[in-house]
């Protein structure tokens, strides 16, 4: 049998991938963030955070809600369209009005792969009415608890994750880990801390090939994988930043947050094995807790001229958006630069937040 080229790199690539037993950028798709507010500030809210989106930022910020009950929602979509980004989540402030409990869920998708793997029929011959498409999907699902301590300025919580991934009917896996958080907020000043991974997390990988599967791969030369186990190596975010008015009616809330990877060296600010530290700054205006205006910065990185590999530039990924609230509802926008990997290089990002608190019971005298 003639070897063939398998038209199937998204695949082929993706799978080999996640098939390594130690993997720098394991379950990259959980580092991307959630929220228009957060996004639209370079994902500086560690430290400020206090929605329902806490559930990824800071487990610790869910003890800020406000409001009886919270559901949020969030859509983008990458490289072109090509990739969809979605998340939803909700939240509930419990009796003791010092805790609350949340879960989310994240889904990354990529839909319409082609599958040529039958594209040779019986004879020999190509037919390409035979390509079939399968979609390749990652799902995140955050149930998370926080609570305030005796000291109302400090607050704490927590995150148990489960990691889902599937490749068609080709492969999956699926993960389990916790994230750790705490806030504490000051009249001015304020800091949060947040440790993704902090138990480092598993994701054990199955292939599911085929017999018939297996030897159109062999014949073309490309690897069969059986199984294998990936880890995330955990993650320190340290943040600070302080809030100040503006007037009556207005005020500012700057942010700065340092991720501090384990996993060896990455091509950040602060390079080095086996912890880099990358930057993220944001800033937020407020106008009557009506208007926001919000810009940030995040992913400052070193680029090499792919033909002189002597020069390096910096790069920097700029993010703004802006947010509305209407009573009970809060509408958020971003634009932000995923960087050179797209012909569209923006992806604009739009989130929806509901915040109901409980009916007042009126009691007779």
């Amino acid at each position: 049998m003639k070897k063939i080229h398998i038209l199937f790199l998204l695949f082929t690539l993706g799978f080999s991938y996640y098939s390594l037993g130690q993997v720098k950028y394991s379950n990259e798709f959980l580092s991307i963030g959630v929220g228009a507010r957060a996004l639209g500030m370079g994902g500086a809210v560690t430290g400020s955070v206090n929605d329902v989106t806490s559930n990824f930022w800071n487990p610790a910020g869910l003890s800020q809600i406000e409001s009886g009950f919270q559901v949020a929602a969030m859509h983008t979509s990458w490289f072109s369209g090509v990739g969809n980004y979605d998340y939803i989540g909700v939240a509930k402030k419990l009796n003791n009005n010092n805790s609350a409990i949340s879960i989310g869920l994240i889904r990354f998708g990529i839909d319409g792969i082609p599958n040529t793997l039958e594209l040779i029929d019986e004879n020999g011959e190509i037919d390409y009415n035979r390509i079939k498409t399968f979609s390749a999907v990652d799902y995140g699902i955050f149930g998370s608890y926080a609570r305030a301590l005796k000291n109302p300025n400090w607050r704490v919580g927590g995150s148990v994750k489960i990691v889902r991934r599937t490749i068609g009917d080709f492969a999956n896996s699926i993960g389990f880990g916790v994230d750790l958080g705490l806030q504490h907020l000051g009249e001015r000043f304020y800091f949060g801390i947040m440790a993704k991974d902090i138990t480092t997390t598993f994701n054990t990988w199955k292939g599911t090939f085929s017999e018939a599967d297996k030897a159109i791969l062999t014949a073309t030369g490309n690897d069969v994988i059986v199984k294998g186990t990936e880890t995330t190596r955990p993650t320190i975010i340290i943040a600070g930043g302080v809030k100040t008015l503006i007037g009556k009616n207005s005020g500012l809330l700057f942010e700065l947050n340092l991720d501090a990877t384990t996993d060896g060296k990455r091509n950040v600010l602060i390079s080095a094995d086996p912890i880099s530290i990358n930057p993220h700054i944001g800033v937020e205006y407020r106008y009557k807790q009506l208007f926001f205006l919000r810009g940030g910065i995040n992913n400052l990185q070193q680029i090499v001229d792919i033909t002189n590999q002597n020069k390096k530039t910096w790069n920097v990924q700029p993010n703004v958006g802006v947010g509305i609230n209407i009573g009970a509802v809060n509408i958020d926008y971003a634009l932000t630069n995923i960087g050179n990997v797209s012909e569209t290089r923006l992806s604009h990002v739009f989130s929806l937040k509901l915040s109901l608190s409980p009916k007042k019971v009126e009691v007779d005298q």
